[in-house]
Parts: structure tokens; C-alpha cells; sequence
């Protein structure tokens, strides 16, 4: 849906282009980019891009403020005069044009994309870009890659500098994927274009251009830390006190919240956040807020994020449902720990959309009365689980049993209105 904007309604004619821009500068530009640069009154870009199109800017060139404005108001404050943004490669490829397009609505610009820089590192290797993984560390945390760490399979990363590189190949080395081999990809598609290759425990490249791409060709090691796909990871890839939901009742848990594509979930009393972390993986989409009032807790549950590929996963430290007051409304929510405590349960309910999912586990009798008499008043499913693990017993072995979880899941049926 387009947002809503003040003023006048939008003119017939885009005011805006977005022009894609590469390091071979107007000689890789389309006669309309062309033409959209030199007719702007004002050029925005960053000061190379300003610069590569110098020969066609007949109007003010204006580079971006330093910090960048996400909020693009130096550009909106043009609305309907003629303005032109210069960007790298495709505008709407981790690119301004997404930022700028938060703003605006379809007919107030045209756009007119070059290839990425994914595009042309694919081109030089020969590589399926439809079968490569790719994930943009520009400006972002390097952690975002750790999720696509596969054995055999291949990455290609955006990195932000000339240092990039070096850190991801320092971070490849520590995870157990020392031996896979590196190329970088730099200055693509201009003169200074140059592609070098090396293992990531063994990188030894110097005055690397600022302008980059990694391409990864992922080999693992015998203790690599592998991220699987599904649900359930193994309990000791998480750092964790016992204040964890285990593997087999996280997996059946996170079923039962059934996440969609782009979905926002509470994870109420995240202990290690592994809850939380295991929804955010689903999907690069996923987004989720882990509530937890101990603060060495939430310390814990931050450093998994990072070390599981999700820096983006919101820790909120505080006790609910005081601490869920002013959080963005969730498409689903789980209810771990501190669940038994006066308002939980009924602010949980309260703040989750139509059609949402709630989940709540006990292994308290306290808590499981929370949960009995939930069921006896909204309905829903009650579930009751219960894992045996053989573990020694002297010379022999046994089963030893866990605690048993009661589960409530519960679907909130109220319509919009």
C-alpha cells in the first residue's frame, strides 16, 4: 500500500529519477538516464557518483549530508521541481531507491536501473546468481552472513570498505570456515577493475579498493559452526545458563506459532532468546522482540543473536506487561518465562493482531493453572509434552525424563473492523 502523504496530490509527470550508475560512468548509461541527469535542476549522490556523472549535470550537483538522512528530507523538500538521484548499480538492490521509495508513491519518480554489483561478480564467475546466496554487510553487521555458511554453497557479500574483506575472512576462520575460498571483486565495470583470490584463513591482499564484493565458495571444517535449517537447533550451539527452551519443545513450539514472511513476534521472557533467534532465521523477513527483565539474560540472548546471524532481533529489558506498553503490535507471541506473573496473558491477548498466534509453555503447576484456565475461557489447544533421554545409569543405560511442558496455543479469531 502506498503511504500516506501531506500536500498536494502527486503531479501527472514523475518529478524524481533514480538513475543507476557504475564505475564506467555515462558510457554505461541509457540515452533516458542520460537525459534525466542533464535535465534536473539539482543532482543528488554521493561525491563519486556526482563525479562520474559529471559530464552530463547541467543543473546543481549536490552531494549527500554526512550522516546520511534516511529520511531523505533534503530530496522531499523538492517535491515537483525537476531532481535526479544518482545511485550504484540497480537503485532497488539494497539500494537509495528503496529508501527513497518509503516516501514516495509509484508515480512520482522513474527509475532507471544499472546492473548491481551482484549482477556483474556473477558475470566474471560464471556463477547462477538465481543459485547464489547474496547479503549486502555494507554499512550492516558482518554477523548477517553467518545463516548462509553451507557447505558448498556460494555467497556473495557487498562488503562497506577496503577493510571488509579481511574482517570477513577473520570471521569465516573463527567459525570453522578457514578453507574456503575467497575472491574479491573490486571496482566492477571500470577501469580499475581488478579480481583476486585467496582462502579465508590464508588472505594476504593488500591495498584492496574500497569498492568490493566477496564472492565466498564455502568450505566447512570438521567444527564448524553450521546453522541447520528447521526448527530445533541443537542446545549447545546457544550460550545458556538452563534458561533455554530445549530443542525438541522449541521445535514443536515454533510450530505452533507457525511464522509467516515478514511476521513481527513477542517473546515474552526470552531467557537465551533462542525462541525468538530460531523465528528470525525462518526468513530474513522475520522480525522479533525478545522481553526479558534480567539483564545478564538479555546480555546473554544479544551475543546469540549476533553469533546466529539475526543482530536484528530487539531486546527490551524489563518485567512484563509493564515492559510491553508502546511495542509495535505482534503477529504472534510466546510466553516462556515470568508467563504466571498478574496481566501477562491478558496484555499479550490484548496487543496480538486478528488471525495471531499465541503460544504459552509451563513446566509450573502455577503457571499451568494459568493456562488451564485460558483454555476454559478463549478455547484453543492444550498440548501436553513429555522427552526421555537415555543417559548412563552406572555401566548401563536408562531413560531419564525431562520435565513435562503443558502447551497452550491459541488463535485470535476477532475480524478487523
Amino acid at each position: 500500500m502506498a503511504p500516506d502523504l501531506p500536500g498536494p496530490l502527486v503531479a501527472q509527470a514523475p518529478w524524481l529519477s533514480i538513475a543507476g550508475i557504475g564505475e564506467d560512468g555515462l558510457a554505461g548509461l541509457g540515452d533516458n538516464a542520460r537525459q534525466a541527469i542533464s535535465e534536473a535542476e539539482i543532482v543528488f549522490g554521493g561525491r563519486r557518483h556526482l563525479d562520474l556523472a559529471a559530464g552530463s549535470i547541467t543543473g546543481e550537483a549536490r552531494a549527500w549530508p554526512q550522516p546520511f538522512d534516511p529520511a531523505m528530507e533534503d530530496v522531499l523538500a523538492l517535491r515537483g521541481r525537476k531532481v535526479c538521484v544518482l545511485a550504484s548499480g540497480d537503485p532497488f538492490f539494497f539500494g537509495v531507491g528503496v529508501t527513497l521509495s518509503r516516501h514516495l508513491q509509484p508515480g512520482e519518480f522513474v527509475a532507471y536501473p544499472a546492473p548491481s554489483a551482484f549482477s556483474l561478480a556473477a558475470s566474471r564467475l560464471g556463477w547462477a546468481l538465481q543459485d547464489v546466496e547474496t547479503v549486502s554487510l555494507h554499512g550492516r553487521s558482518l554477523d548477517l552472513i553467518r545463516p548462509l555458511l553451507h557447505p558448498g554453497r556460494k555467497v556473495l557479500a557487498l562488503t562497506s570498505d577496503a577493510q571488509g574483506p579481511a574482517a570477513l575472512a577473520a570471521l569465516l576462520t573463527g567459525s570453522g570456515f578457514g578453507l574456503s575460498r575467497l575472491t574479491i571483486l573490486e571496482a566492477l565495470g571500470g577501469p580499475q577493475e581488478r579480481i583476486r583470490s585467496g582462502k579465508a584463513n590464508d588472505l594476504a591482499l593488500d591495498a584492496i579498493d574500497p569498492l568490493n564484493i566477496v564472492a565466498v565458495e564455502v568450505e566447512a571444517e570438521r567444527d564448524a559452526r553450521v546453522l541447520p535449517l528447521g526448527f530445533g537447533l541443537p542446545d549447545d550451539l546457544f550460550e545458556h545458563n538452563g534458561q533455554i527452551t530445549k530443542r525438541e519443545i522449541r521445535a514443536m513450539t515454533l510450530a505452533a506459532l507457525s511464522p509467516r514472511r515478514g511476521e513481527l513476534l513477542w517473546d515474552i521472557g526470552a531467557g537465551s532468546g533462542s525462541i525468538g533467534i530460531e523465528w528470525m532465521l525462518a526468513h530474513p523477513s522475520m522480525r522479533a522482540i525478545a522481553i526479558e527483565q534480567h539483564a545478564e539474560r538479555a546480555e546473554r540472548a544479544r551475543r546469540n543473536a549476533a553469533n546466529f546471524g539475526v543482530p536484528g532481533l530487539r531486546l527490551v529489558e524489563g518485567r512484563a506487561p509493564e515492559a510491553l506498553a508502546g511495542l509495535p503490535a505482534p503477529d504472534a507471541v510466546f510466553i516462556g518465562g515470568g508467563g504466571s506473573g498478574d496481566g501477562v496473558l491478558e496484555a499479550a491477548m490484548t496487543a496480538l493482531k486478528p488471525g495471531g498466534r499465541l503460544v504459552a509453555n509451563a513446566v509450573t503447576l502455577e503457571m499451568e493453572r494459568v493456562l488451564l484456565a485460558a483454555q476454559a475461557e478463549f478455547g484453543g489447544t492444550l498440548t501436553r509434552m513429555s522427552i526421555d533421554r537415555a543417559e548412563p545409569v552406572g555401566r548401563m543405560t536408562g531413560w531419564r525424563p525431562a520435565m513435562p511442558v503443558t502447551q497452550w496455543s491459541y488463535t485470535k479469531m476477532e475480524l478487523p473492523t
